[in-house]
């Protein structure tokens, strides 16, 4: 079974830069699809970013060109860089992982077998 931990979340001003963490253990990363969700207060969870073995990285609208999503086989870790950050941003950041999963908006996150914990970024004016 996989654990996934995430970690990077904090209080920036608009316009700057985080960087997330998500460190697996339990097994490789190399053999799953990998992606990071986000919940605004009183919204569902939203897929925003999705790494797939088979078909590279996709991105939702409202992130892309801003964020990117990469992994780092040695450490076991995938990351999400965030750029430009707007106070729309603010959000609980989930990472997650599945053997199989469609990179796609929209794409069920039920789909998904492997959850963090989330970590809060939190974008002032």
């Amino acid at each position: 079974q996989v654990q996934l931990v995430e970690s990077g979340g904090g209080l920036v001003q608009a316009g700057g830069s985080l960087r997330l963490s998500c460190a697996a253990s339990g097994y490789s990363l190399d053999a799953y699809d990998v992606a990071w969700f986000r919940r605004v207060q009183g919204k569902e969870r939203e897929l925003i970013a999705c790494n797939s073995r088979a078909m590279g990285s996709v991105y939702v609208d409202s992130v892309k060109g801003r964020f990117t999503i990469s992994r780092d086989a040695a450490k076991n870790t995938v990351y999400l860089e965030m750029n430009s950050l707007g106070t729309d941003d603010t959000a609980v950041y989930y990472c997650a992982a599945d053997a199989s999963y469609i990179c796609a908006e929209g794409s069920p996150i039920s789909d998904m077998g492997y959850w963090g914990k989330g970590t809060l970024v939190t974008v002032s004016s």
